[in-house]
C-alpha cells in the first residue's frame, strides 16, 4: 500500500498530531483546532485525488455528510473537496466500532442491544430526515461513545434528487449488511437503511451477519432467508421484519423505535459492561505506553478511536464488492 514519505504538518486550519489510521482511500489523522479542537481529518489519496468521478464522489460523501444532524452522527466540521488533496473533518468520536468490540469482547447483552439499535434508529431518523439514504450501514461504521453510538461514513450516501455516480452494473456497499435491492442494483430508498439495522442488530447480538460471508452471500442476501439462531425471542420477530426481502414490509423507523423500547421500563446502562472494561483496560495501557514513550500530549483515547477508524475503511465502501475491513 503506498503511503505517505511523511505525514503532514497541518491539513486546512488544523495541526496534524499524529496519524490515526489508513485504508485503501486515504489516510486519517488526529488533529486540532486554533482553539484546541480534536478532528478526525480524512485525506484522500494522489491516485484517487486526479480522478474526476472519485472527486465527485468525495465531494457527495461531503454534501451528504453536512446536511445530517443529529445526537447519533459524527459531525462535519470543515471539508476542502477542491484541494490537491481533498479532505474532510469530522468531530472526534472516542471509541471503539461495534465491529471491533464484538470481535474483542463478543455479543453484547440485550438490554445493550436494544439501546444501540434505538440510537441507531435515532441517526437514521436524523439521516432521512436529511433526505440522505446512508447505503453502508454496518458494524464498521457505528462508534460506541460513552453516551451512545455514532453513525459514520457516509462515502455512499445519496441525497436525494443528487445525480448518481455508480457506473452501470456496478454495486457498492458491504455484500453480509447490503439490502436485497443493492444486490439486485435496484433503487434504493431508507428501507435499505431499515435492513442494513437488522443485520447490525444481528450482528451485535450474535457476532456474525444474518447470511453469513464470503462468496455466495450475494445470492443469500437476496434469496435466502436470515439466520436468527442466538437472537432473544423478545426481539427475533421485529429483527425478522427488519430483514424482509421486500422494501415495504420493513418496518417503519417510529415502529422499529417503539419495537425496540416497549419492554424496557427505563434505559439500560450505557456503556455495555464489557465495552467499558475494555475501554478502561486500554486507557490504562495507553497511558503507561505515553509514560514510557514520553508523548503525554497524545490523548487517552487515540488508539481506540483509530482502530474504530481504520474497521470503517474509510471511503472503501465505495469500491465495487468490498468486504470487510481496511488494510493497515
Amino acid at each position: 500500500m503506498r503511503t505517505p514519505v511523511s505525514d503532514p504538518l497541518r491539513i486546512g486550519p488544523y495541526r496534524i498530531v499524529g496519524r490515526l489510521g489508513s485504508g485503501g482511500m486515504g489516510w486519517v489523522y488526529l488533529g486540532r483546532s486554533p482553539a484546541g479542537r480534536e478532528v478526525a481529518v480524512k485525506v484522500v489519496r494522489p491516485e484517487f485525488a486526479a480522478e474526476r468521478e472519485f472527486r465527485e464522489r468525495f465531494a457527495r460523501e461531503v454534501a451528504a455528510a453536512r446536511v445530517v444532524s443529529g445526537a447519533y452522527t459524527a459531525a462535519v466540521v470543515d471539508a476542502d473537496t477542491e484541494a490537491e488533496l481533498p479532505w474532510l473533518a469530522t468531530l472526534y468520536v472516542p471509541g471503539p466500532s461495534l465491529a471491533e468490540a464484538v470481535r474483542a469482547d463478543g455479543p453484547l447483552p440485550e438490554p445493550q442491544v436494544r439501546r444501540l439499535g434505538a440510537g441507531l434508529v435515532e441517526a437514521l431518523q436524523a439521516i432521512h430526515a436529511a433526505h440522505v439514504v446512508h447505503r453502508d450501514l454496518k458494524p464498521a461504521n457505528v462508534l460506541l461513545a460513552s453516551d451512545g453510538p455514532r453513525v459514520i461514513d457516509f462515502g455512499i450516501s445519496r441525497v436525494d434528487g443528487a445525480p448518481g455516480l455508480t457506473q452501470v452494473g456496478v454495486v457498492v456497499g458491504t455484500p453480509p449488511f447490503m439490502s436485497p435491492e443493492q444486490i439486485k442494483g435496484a433503487p434504493v430508498g431508507p428501507p435499505s437503511d431499515v435492513f442494513s439495522l437488522g443485520g447490525v442488530l444481528v450482528y451485535a447480538l450474535t457476532g456474525r451477519p444474518p447470511h453469513g460471508s464470503g462468496e455466495a452471500v450475494r445470492y443469500r442476501v437476496a434469496l435466502a432467508e436470515p439466520e436468527l439462531d442466538g437472537i432473544p425471542p423478545a426481539l427475533r420477530a421485529l429483527i425478522a421484519r427488519c430483514l424482509a426481502k421486500r422494501p415495504e414490509e420493513r418496518p417503519r423507523l417510529d415502529d422499529l423505535l417503539a419495537g425496540l423500547l416497549e419492554p424496557e421500563r427505563r434505559p439500560a446502562a450505557w456503556p455495555p459492561p464489557a465495552v467499558a472494561h475494555s475501554i478502561k483496560a486500554r486507557t490504562r495501557d495507553l497511558a503507561k505506553r505515553r509514560r514510557e514513550s514520553g508523548t503525554a500530549s497524545v490523548p487517552s483515547c487515540l488508539m481506540l478511536h483509530a482502530q474504530a477508524l481504520l474497521d470503517a475503511g474509510l471511503t472503501d465502501a465505495m469500491v465495487a464488492g468490498a468486504v470487510g475491513r481496511a488494510g493497515a
